[in-house]
């Protein structure tokens, strides 16, 4: 969370008086439908946002908050007014919320409102020697590659522990200062001494210590990129090969270890084609029933909505559907396991969505015509 400033935390929490006059506020004019709303400090900051299938219900639950330490009575104890506008639904209103909270970032919507407790995901470091880490979301203004997402953290680390080791790739501090083989002006002062036990025991190339060339752990890099995105399985061929020479000379133990290694990649491999397969199953026409017969249609793609329209009523409004259909859809994706930076919590909030409500995936169709195009065309 940024740091507040002085005059945030010397700010007098709102007085009685105007808590009365929001909640009069919120009686009179709010109804119940679906919404987001704002909470809004006395110098315009944004301190909250939130979403409700009814709006004017959810307000004034605030005004019943039985003790100060309660989330309600804090946001409400920073809040001068509320604002909220309507929308056509309750999947409206999870996006619409998702996307101010991105936008406006509000102190109190702390976890961003992310199902991601349980996921992680990889990501690919910039700058000289990239590595990979795992980490369990996107940082703000991270423009980095992303991997996933994943199912439990730890197990995923230590597979990516095993893909490093196999492909000789690095695992130390972001600040390590990097010494490729190819740029001999800099052993002048930094000479090459042993110092990297990875190096030392073979399991990585050393690129900090000159071990190797940019060229060489670059080639290594896309290796794993490779791995990741499905298309090579060198790491796991690798080790399968080394499990195999051991256990012809009767190292069994050592054979085990390798066995043990190739597991873990293998399983890391499995997760990652079932995650992927989910994201790319993310894919279809989504017609959702809006208030007061406001109907939508999303058109989805790998997991992000890609645009939204009102439902047609017009035969013209149809065929200008299927063209805005036809343009998302076409041409074919290459898929890989890469996830734009920008696309990970609306991949997460939609995978959410329909975990929740299955029964809501009826009301998908694959990214042709839409039957509830049928009636305007």
């Amino acid at each position: 969370m940024r740091a507040l400033s002085k005059l945030k935390l010397l700010r007098p929490p709102t007085s009685d008086e105007q808590l009365a006059a929001m909640r009069k506020h919120v009686r009179d004019h709010a109804t119940d439908r679906p919404g987001v709303y704002r909470m809004i400090s006395a110098d315009g900051e944004i301190v909250y946002v939130g979403k409700s299938k009814r709006v004017r219900t959810r307000l004034l639950s605030y005004f019943r908050a039985a003790f100060p330490e309660e989330k309600g009575a804090r946001i409400l104890r920073d809040a001068e007014c509320i604002e909220w506008e309507y929308v056509p639904s309750e999947f409206a209103a999870l996006l619409e919320e998702l996307r101010l909270i991105k936008r406006f970032r509000p102190r109190f919507n702390v976890a961003m409102k992310r199902d991601a407790r349980n996921y992680c995901f990889l990501k690919l470091t910039k700058g000289p020697a990239p590595k990979f880490v795992v980490v369990r979301g996107a940082g703000h203004d991270d423009s980095s590659a992303y991997y996933g997402p994943f199912l439990g953290a730890l197990s995923v680390s230590e597979a990516v522990r095993e893909l490093n080791d196999v492909l000789g790739l690095r695992d130390c501090a972001n600040d390590q200062r990097m010494h490729f083989a190819d740029q001999p002006e800099l052993f002048e002062i930094f000479p090459r001494t042993p110092g990297c036990i990875r190096f030392e025991v073979k399991k990585c190339l050393g690129p900090c210590v000159g071990g190797c060339t940019a060229e060489q752990y670059d080639e290594r890099l896309t290796m794993a990129r490779a791995f990741l995105d499905g298309i090579d399985d060198g790491p796991m061929e690798r080790l399968r090969r080394e499990m195999e020479q051991a256990s012809e000379r009767l190292e069994f133990e050592r054979a085990a270890v390798l066995r043990d290694k190739l597991k873990r990649l293998e399983a890391l491999r499995a997760q990652f084609a079932r995650l992927r397969f989910a994201v790319e199953t993310l894919s279809f026409v989504y017609t959702v029933p809006g208030f007061d017969g406001d109907d939508r249609v999303y058109l989805i793609r790998r997991g992000c909505v890609r645009a939204e329209r009102s439902l047609p009523r017009t035969p013209a409004e149809a065929v200008h559907l299927l063209g805005l259909i036809d343009d998302v859809y076409t041409p074919a994706q290459h898929t890989n396991g890469q996830i734009p930076t920008h696309e990970i919590d609306e991949l997460l909030l939609l995978s959410s969505w329909f975990r929740r409500f299955p029964e809501e995936l009826d009301r998908t169709s694959a990214s042709g015509t839409p039957a509830a195009l049928d009636a305007a065309s």
